[in-house]
């Protein structure tokens, strides 16, 4: 059995647009709650590619229409791909692992912002980014160990972020926590209330823009990444060859120049 398509065209799945150099990339299958389906997946990763490849983006954001910003996994979708075989669901399985590694791989700036719930998947979706802005009421919980799921995908990059203890307490649980526990726990970057958080995100992406190399964040991003696989010794020399690399760029070039001849430098 493959897996379950709803025939959907893609670009009404999931939205584009970019203002002010930051592409809004928004989840709209808010009768679903932004439930993770096989075909929405694909149109999130389709619209991600567009956004890294776009030169009139910079920087994006990643929102949601409806009263959650995502509920995780599609049960209904899911509970029909309990008869494939475990090929076919590992085929599955890697096709939204890859949605996680290309946000956490990307080389622009990514930032969520989260209204409403975001569960299990819909969790991991939101705070694998660079950057997670939630309103005062939002929600947030890892529930798959409640319906006897596990959160396999998500645990990878959740101990990356919080560590161990953190995540166990997490994911063991599976218990619901408001804006104020995620950011204890370091999930998020800030919460900010619902009536401003759209102006708010939005002026934190401009100055973004206008701050930052896109050189230097596609490399920045690439090391860390990367440097947490390493030992101490290949880290080092990783590190050493990167910063050579980083001398010759022409951001780099720009960047010191600017500087030295006291130049305000707008990127």
């Amino acid at each position: 059995m493959a897996p379950l398509n709803y025939h959907c065209n893609m670009d009404e799945l999931v939205l584009y647009e970019v203002i002010d150099r930051v592409a809004y990339i928004t989840l709209n299958r808010p009768e679903k709650r932004n439930a993770l389906s096989y075909d929405f997946v694909a149109a999130i990763s389709k619209q991600l590619q567009i956004a890294a490849h776009d030169q009139n983006c910079k920087v994006i954001v990643l929102k949601a229409n409806g009263e959650a910003f995502c509920s995780g996994a599609d049960l209904g979708s899911l509970q029909k791909l309990q008869n494939n075989t475990f090929k076919e669901n590992l085929a599955d399985s890697k096709h939204l692992a890859a949605l996680y590694l290309q946000i956490y791989q990307s080389p622009k700036i990514i930032i969520s912002r989260v209204e409403g719930a975001a569960f299990a998947g819909g969790c991991g979706l939101a705070t694998i980014c660079d950057f997670c802005f939630a309103d005062v009421n939002a929600r947030f919980a890892y529930t798959e160990v409640k319906i006897g799921f596990i959160p396999a995908i998500v645990m990878v990059f959740l101990l990356r972020q919080v560590g161990e203890k953190i995540a166990r307490r997490i994911l063991l649980t599976g218990d619901v926590f408001d804006s104020e526990k995620a950011l204890h726990y370091g999930l998020i970057s800030g919460v900010i209330d619902s009536k401003i958080i759209e102006e708010e995100v939005h002026q934190f992406a401009v100055k973004l823009c206008k701050n930052t190399s896109s050189q230097s964040i596609a490399a920045s991003k690439k090391m860390l990444a990367k440097v947490p696989e390493l030992s101490l010794h290949d880290a080092i020399n990783y590190a050493a060859e990167m910063n050579a690399q980083a001398r010759s760029s022409e951001d780099c070039k720009r960047g010191i120049s600017a500087f030295l001849n006291k130049e305000k430098l707008s990127w």
